[in-house]
């Protein structure tokens, strides 16, 4: 089901008041271009969009290693609907369908507890962008990245670099 208009404008204006309470996170027009493109997972209570979360497929590199990687997107849920389980709901879904059809999930947070209770781990290692020039590391992000092991994950070690394709906007 594609979403109509009228659903992408509350998911936007969700995802911009979620993130409006540091002006360095604020939600970006890249932002709303990462999470755009991907599977969307929406809870819809009483006609209001109260969560969201998407997956977008990317190729993240463990060491030399392409893995297909279903990378997450614009997370958030609605303050006043906060505390109510509605996030761990829609991400217990998300965590489903990567391990269903990825080789591995990633994301980038600062709230590693929430998700590292749905099986994440936090990346240990050196991150890195892929550019035209080669790698370029992105040490900000180190700390922030979790990857999530499906079935069909390869063995790899937290520890070892972990990189990503250049983008626009936070390249993470």
């Amino acid at each position: 089901m594609d979403l109509t208009g009228t659903e992408l404008v509350a998911i936007r204006r969700l995802l911009e008041e979620a993130f409006a309470t540091d002006e360095e996170e604020a939600f970006t027009d890249h932002d709303w271009e990462h999470a755009i493109g991907g599977l969307h997972f929406v809870l819809d209570l009483d006609g209001e969009i109260v969560t969201h979360a998407s997956v977008v497929q990317r190729t993240l590199q463990i060491g030399e290693r392409p893995v297909a990687t279903g990378y997450v997107e614009a997370v958030a849920t609605a303050r006043t609907r906060q505390g109510f389980g509605h996030g761990t709901r829609v991400m217990k879904a998300v965590t489903d369908h990567i391990r269903d059809r990825f080789d591995l999930g990633g994301l980038g947070t600062g709230r590693h507890q929430f998700y590292e209770r749905l099986g994440w781990q936090a990346w240990r290692g050196p991150a890195f962008v892929r550019t035209s020039a080669g790698l370029r590391r992105t040490p900000d992000e180190e700390g922030y990245l979790l990857v999530l092991r499906t079935p069909t994950s390869p063995a790899f070690d937290l520890a070892e670099p972990l990189s990503c394709e250049w983008r626009d906007g936070d390249v993470w």
